[in-house]
């Protein structure tokens, strides 16, 4: 059975990120603090959520069975 497009691009995507995981939170941290320093933290914790979404995305990027919220994964700033 061919794959679908998604799952070339699903595969493509977590080749990408593995062995990477660190470097690409560091760059989602950073940038959510980069928009938080020019907003003045007026939109903290809709950004620290999208943070968060996008650590989770990375950890499962990898390994489709692994639930990074399961495993406490978090990015950016605690409240």
């Amino acid at each position: 059975m061919p794959l679908s497009i998604f799952d070339d691009i699903k595969g493509k995507a977590a080749g990408l990120v593995n062995g990477n995981e660190e470097a690409l939170r560091d760059g989602i941290e950073k940038a959510g603090d980069f928009i938080d320093s020019k907003t003045g933290d007026k939109f903290k914790d809709q950004i620290d959520g999208v943070q968060n979404a996008a650590g989770g995305l990375i950890g499962r990027a990898g390994d489709s069975t692994t639930d990074p919220a399961a495993e406490g994964v978090t990015v950016g700033h605690s409240a």
